[in-house]
Formats: structure tokens, C-alpha cells, sequence
């Protein structure tokens, strides 16, 4: 039903659809379309503050099946038990539910999607773009007067429907800005955005992988082989392998190979670290390089997604 209705710039939980694909749109958007000002908004519990009866309200709009709707309120009034104690919301979708990243969707649809392509952009002096996943989102201008107008009425657009806009985590960035310490760069979807030069001198928006993404990855790496430092090293590094190549496929992108690369080699000294407290005969710098290197290698670091526009 609501798939037709969905914005091109909406990526999250849509078949077909990629947090690649969004990080793509993005770039072309700002390195194409000459956008230097960027909105990056943080909507506070989101999915714990949905309002049932706005809901409802927007599913009356598209939605006239009896059956359906009776299916979406039993989704909506499920109870959530928690410590041994059942409650239910009145408020929220259900968490991990599978109709919650749907309705979550359809919510943002109305509250930001169409009232901002279809009531706000067409105001605008200067070119503006708008990119979502689920309830992260990005808004990019050329004008900083439009930037600023924008920045200002957003609160209060969310306020109306019940969600609130973080205003500590909610920030208006010049990414071309030569302030000192002012911020040039934003997060979005796991990636550190901002302004550079590709290979032939244009300016473009490139990314690496975030800190807050890279710190959380690697302590959880380091937890791992500390838990299982016991296991025969052939099997092992082929399980750390296994790790390895999911965060390559997902953080391996064009313009992110140090970012791979460092973190391959951060886990690199992690298995010398751990796999020479095991007891027995410690092994020095060389011998391990054997190992990771012929006998038994560490996945190397590779670019699992390059985009043809992504090299102006």
C-alpha cells in the first residue's frame, strides 16, 4: 500500500533499498548540487515516543481495511514484559516488532517527508536536498538563510506530532566553514562525512568510518579474542576472518580504505597481543607476520562497494 507512496530520498526498511545506496544519494547530492550547509538532526526515543492516535490518524488517510487495521492496534497494544512484569504502552511501536520499522515510515512520511518536498523546499531561495534512513535523517542547502529558516521551524514540526528534536545532538554545520573550531563534519549511517578533494581537484563529500563506530567495533573485536584466546590459531583467525569481512563489506567504500586498513591493523596487534598470553613459548614480532601473513592470513582490507560517481 505505502510503497508507492514513499519518497525517493526515504532508504530505511524499503525492499530494494541500502544504507550504501542512501550514503550514495548523499554524496551526489552535496558534490553535484553545491551544498555547503547541512542540518543533522537527532529525533530524542523516537520509537518510544510515537503517538498512537497520530498514527492512526495518518493510516485513516491510505488504509481503509478492516482487517488490517484491527491487525496494526493488536501490533500496537501488544504488552512488553520486562523484569517479569507485563506493561503496555501507550505509546511507541512495539520494540522489535516487525511492523514497528513500517510504521515508523509511515509516521516520518508525514511528519517530515512530504511536509518538507512538498510545502518547504518549493519556499526555499536555494537549493536544498533531504536524504533519510529510518528516523536518521540529513538536510543540505546551498543558502545558509535557508539553512537557518529551516533550523529554526524544525522543532516545532516535530513538536506538534509529539516527537522531540534533540537540541544538544541537533546541529547546523558550513562544511566549507574556516572557523576555528567550527565543526565541518556530520555523521550519518556509521560514516564521518565532510568536505574534500577527489583525484582530479573537485570538491566532493567524502567519509571514513565514524570514531563512536570504529571504537565500539574494535573493543567488541578485542572482547572476542580475549574470550576465545584458547582456540587453535588456525581456527581462530579463520573465525576473526569471518568478522573481519562483514566490516569490510559494510565499511569498505570509496574513500574509507584507511579507515579499513587501520582497523585491520588495530586487530592485527590484538591476535599478537592475546594469542602470546596463552602460556608456552611466546612468539616475537616475525615468527606472528609468518603466520598472519602465509600460513594462515589475515583478510586483508578491500573496497567491497566503489561508485562510478564517486571518482569526478
Amino acid at each position: 500500500m505505502y510503497e508507492q507512496e514513499f519518497k525517493e530520498f526515504s532508504y530505511g526498511f524499503r525492499p530494494g533499498r541500502s544504507q550504501h545506496q542512501a550514503i550514495d544519494y548523499l554524496f551526489e547530492e552535496v558534490s553535484f548540487g553545491k551544498i555547503r550547509y547541512v542540518i543533522d538532526a537527532d529525533i530524542r526515543n523516537f520509537f518510544g515516543e510515537l503517538n498512537h492516535g497520530l498514527l492512526r490518524s495518518f493510516l485513516d488517510l491510505r488504509v481503509k481495511d478492516g482487517l488490517v487495521r484491527k491487525m496494526i492496534d493488536k501490533w500496537l497494544k501488544a504488552g512488553i514484559m520486562e523484569s517479569g512484569q507485563v506493561t503496555y504502552p501507550v505509546e511507541g511501536t512495539p520494540q522489535g516488532g516487525s511492523i514497528s520499522p513500517l510504521l515508523s515510515n509511515i509516521y516520518l512520511h508525514y511528519v517530515l517527508d512530504t511536509w518538507y518536498s512538498e510545502m518547504i523546499q518549493p519556499l526555499l531561495k536555494g537549493r536544498s536536498m533531504i536524504v533519510r534512513y529510518a528516523d536518521d535523517f540529513v538536510l543540505g542547502f546551498s543558502d545558509l538563510e535557508d539553512a537557518k529558516r529551516v533550523f529554526k521551524v524544525l522543532p516545532k514540526r516535530f513538536e506538534k506530532y509529539g516527537l522531540r528534536i534533540h537540541p544538544e545532538k541537533t546541529k547546523l554545520i558550513d562544511l566549507a566553514g574556516t572557523g576555528k573550531g567550527e565543526e565541518r563534519s556530520f555523521d550519518f549511517l556509521g560514516f564521518t562525512h565532510y568536505l574534500g578533494k577527489s583525484r582530479k581537484g573537485y570538491k566532493v563529500l567524502k567519509r571514513k568510518t565514524s570514531r563512536k563506530k570504529f571504537t565500539g567495533a574494535l573493543r567488541r573485536m578485542a572482547t572476542w579474542i580475549k574470550r576465545n584466546r584458547n582456540m587453535r590459531a588456525v581456527d581462530l583467525i579463520a573465525k576473526v576472518n569471518i568478522k573481519l569481512r562483514g566490516y569490510y563489506n559494510y565499511y569498505g567504500i570509496t574513500f574509507n580504505f584507511n579507515g579499513i586498513r587501520r582497523y585491520y591493523l588495530e586487530v592485527f596487534k590484538l591476535l599478537f597481543k592475546w594469542l602470546n598470553r596463552r602460556g608456552g613459548r611466546s612468539k616475537n614480532w616475525d615468527h606472528f607476520n609468518n603466520l598472519l601473513m602465509e600460513w594462515q592470513p589475515l583478510l586483508r582490507p578491500k573496497i567491497y562497494h566503489s561508485y562510478s560517481l564517486a571518482k569526478p
